[in-house]
């Protein structure tokens, strides 16, 4: 439904009503269609869940969205104030364990969790798909499910971006980001890869646009030639993916050479960054139509599922919709379920100032059944835009032992996590010298070198960094692919003192060539507590890249953060 712009000034609370119930009805429908169809899981991030208390076991565990986890923070802190019982009279107690979708349903499907509560219904028919894969499980997993906050998903935009652009008084789609992006070399914008809920709705919504539908998307629309154009036309202008949308809000809050004009992220934290940020965002909402992380906890029907896990979902999901919880739903910046709160009451940070409209979206796209959702992901793989990457891997002395198994076993995840063979990767490997190198292509052509490589490494001798880094960008930089996402990955564990390359040296040939040539941004691994993390930092802020740290038991959950941007 599209009105007029005075038809929206004259659009009642009642009406505004009728449209948040539609949507909470419409969610709910999709989340059952998820149920019964089922879905592929999705390669994500992963989260270790942490150890095992000594105290009392919980009531209820609930695996949750980390990026939820300002709001069910609060909302079980407000919620152990009431002192809840069971009917037995024993304290209820509820443990929030940080998930990311894959492990989700890994988690659900093991009994390690009675309920979950990721960011959006789209994730709720890969628990379901995961129980029916395993023999002799009849029937969905995913039980009761209660919606406690809505968020649109929206552009964020900075300001004068989007002024020049026509904001506020013109709507600005996809089509805009387009043609802004193909007219301006410096205009950067970004959304996260289809393993997060903003990046997944995101591109549906890019899909239903190019489709030139609002509803009822099919496989047949999603796989036709004029809805595959546009969707590669969109995704040739994006900079680079990410791990999600929290973490790309906090990366624009530091500051820095990563800095985006525009990223896909749910409205609650264009709020969130506007109330930290003189440097102000607004929430732009798709002209073509945008989609919903619907936030709903649900029940899992696990065999022998305790009456005191049922008690304890009973009496967390009321809490969820009364009264005190909504309002805080609503001070965070989302939207409450509770349709009779109306979304300009005094107080609501859903306001202009916070760079939002609660009178947006225009119009809501429906979500697809899972079988069009499951299309979409794998077909986004051959959309999205390519990626040259080199990865420069230490094995020297010190990666001796557990620690050259440990990054076998995490560059071995992040091929497995680069699921289209489009792609090409190389590799770099030194220690006092170059090593070995695997020039880089296309995963169909040296995927299974790079394997049986990265199997074969040695660890021996000193560190070459600067030199195996100077390397990799130089193939990159001869290369002079402006088409594709250039990137190179860093490890090491160790101190530079081998190379002939001088940092200083690197650097200026990373600002110039970046500036003059093929930009490639270099992600660093600081390996281990001996990494020097200040040379690192260094060439990463050159590129405007990363600088992480990890250790045996992270470095493979960093190699496939890292592998989401691509």
């Amino acid at each position: 439904m599209k009105l007029s712009p005075g038809q929206r000034r004259r659009t009642s609370q009642a009406s505004r009503i009728a449209e948040r119930r539609r949507l909470v009805a419409m969610t709910g429908a999709a989340a059952a269609l998820a149920v019964l169809a089922g879905a592929c899981i999705v390669i994500a991030l992963a989260v270790r869940r942490p150890a095992a208390s000594s105290a009392a076991q919980p009531s209820l565990r609930v695996a949750y969205s980390p990026e939820s986890q300002a709001l069910l923070g609060e909302l079980l802190a407000e919620f152990n104030k009431t002192h809840p019982k069971s009917s037995s009279g024993k304290a209820i107690q509820i443990e929030l364990v940080p998930t990311w979708p894959d492990q989700m349903a890994r988690s659900a499907v093991a009994g390690e969790v009675q309920a979950v509560c990721p960011d959006s219904s789209i994730w709720l028919g890969d628990i379901d798909a995961a129980w029916s894969e395993q023999a002799g499980n009849t029937g969905p997993l995913v039980g009761e499910t209660v919606r406690f906050a809505i968020s649109p998903v929206v552009i964020a935009m900075r300001q004068e971006v989007a002024g020049s652009l026509g904001y506020p008084g013109k709507r600005i789609g996809w089509t805009d980001i387009i043609d802004r992006a193909r007219s301006d070399s410096q205009f950067s914008w970004s959304h996260p890869s289809t393993s997060s809920a903003s990046g997944l709705l995101a591109t549906l919504a890019e899909f239903y646009a190019g489709a030139g539908k609002t509803r009822g998307l099919t496989v047949e629309d999603a796989t036709a030639e004029a809805t595959l154009k546009y969707v590669a036309a969109v995704e040739a202008t994006v900079k680079h993916y990410g791990e999600g949308e929290l973490a790309t809000v906090e990366q624009q809050l530091a500051g820095g050479d990563q800095r985006l004009d525009a990223f896909v992220v749910q409205e609650q934290l264009v709020v969130y960054y506007n109330s930290r940020s003189e440097d102000k965002l607004v929430a732009v909402y798709p002209a073509e139509g945008t989609l919903w992380e619907d936030h709903p906890l649900a029940l899992l029907e696990l065999p022998g599922l305790s009456p005191e896990a049922r008690e304890a979902f009973a009496a967390f999901a009321a809490f969820l919709k009364g009264d005190q919880a909504q309002a805080i739903v609503l001070h965070q910046g989302y939207r409450p379920a509770d349709l009779s709160i109306p979304l300009d009451s005094q107080g609501s940070p859903l306001v202009a100032a916070n760079g939002v409209d609660p009178r947006q979206p225009e119009t809501v796209l429906q979500v697809p059944s899972s079988a069009v959702i499951n299309v979409v992901r794998d077909v986004w793989w051959y959309t999205k835009r390519h990626t040259n990457v080199i990865l420069v891997a230490d094995t020297s002395g010190s990666m001796d032992g557990s620690k050259l198994e440990a990054a076998r076993q995490a560059l071995a995840a992040f091929l497995d996590s680069i699921k289209g063979d489009q792609e090409r990767v190389g590799l770099v490997e030194f220690s006092t010298s170059i090593v070995r190198v695997i020039p880089l292509a296309e995963l169909s052509q040296n995927r299974q070198a790079l394997q049986v490589a990265i199997q074969d490494m040695e660890a021996g001798g000193d560190t070459a960094l600067l030199d195996a880094v100077s390397n990799a960008y130089s193939q990159l930089q001869e290369l002079g692919d402006q088409e594709r996402i250039n990137a190179i990955v860093v490890m090491t564990d160790g101190r530079e003192n081998a190379s002939r390359t001088r940092l200083s040296q690197l650097v200026t040939r990373i600002k110039d060539g970046n500036s003059r040539g093929v930009p490639i941004v270099i992600f660093c691994i600081a390996y281990g507590h001996d990494a020097d993390r200040n040379v690192l930092s260094t060439i990463a802020k050159a590129s405007g890249g990363q600088v992480r740290g990890g250790d045996v038991g992270s470095i493979q959950d960093l190699y496939k953060i890292i592998s989401t941007y691509f």
